[in-house]
């Protein structure tokens, strides 16, 4: 059996040198046969690891791929002047259809536009599925095989969410500031239009 102190400093250095989150059974593989730690093991140093972060300056937290170490969000404004890559920029045209699409999924383009009252353009929906937030998760058997789009494990992971139950209630989203009022207004009168025309 590998010592506990090793075995969470390999598990330490594994999730810094990788560029992505990794699962349990990534993490599990890390060790050979003689010294296989179990799920509930592996479990159990990273909560004490999650808890060792609260005094540095990153944090050990779990998304929809798995587990990953990030800069504390309260640091970002710092750590930003490292880099000049900028994260994606979204128009308030582009949050709207975004937050449609994660809180009505699957639904088509036409639906996304018979609640906003607008039309949405090519563009936004390219810069979601370009940021791979969204995907195509299916055809809808009706005239002209409407796309039915649905977020990705990348939007997941992007803004921090272990799964779509995660995602804050629509009450808690009509208190942001910049989400306009008429996005929820027109909600409660053209979803349910939407969701009977479903069924």
């Amino acid at each position: 059996m590998i010592d506990e102190k090793l075995a969470k400093s390999i598990l330490e250095a594994a999730l810094l040198v990788a560029n992505r989150p990794l699962t349990l059974d990534h993490l599990q593989g890390l060790f050979g046969e003689q010294e296989q730690l179990s799920r509930k093991t592996i479990r159990t140093l990273l909560a004490t690891m999650t808890e060792e972060c609260n005094e540095r300056g990153i944090e050990l937290v779990e998304v929809a791929s798995g587990y990953r170490f990030q800069v504390k969000s309260d640091l970002t404004p710092w750590i930003k002047r490292l880099t000049h890559k900028t994260a994606p920029r979204c128009s308030r045209a582009m949050l709207e259809t975004l937050v449609l699409i994660a809180y009505r999924q699957p639904i088509t383009r036409s639906e996304i536009e018979q609640i906003r009252g607008v039309s949405v353009s090519s563009t936004i929906i390219q810069n979601l599925v370009d940021y791979q937030w969204i995907r195509v998760l299916a055809y809808r058997d009706t005239p002209g095989k409407p796309a039915l789009y649905g977020t990705t494990r990348a939007f997941l992971d992007h803004f921090n969410l272990k799964n779509l139950d995660e995602l804050p209630k629509l009450t808690e989203l009509r208190a942001m500031e910049d989400l306009p009022e008429n996005l929820f207004l027109v909600e409660e009168q053209a979803i349910h239009q939407v969701l009977d025309e479903q069924e």
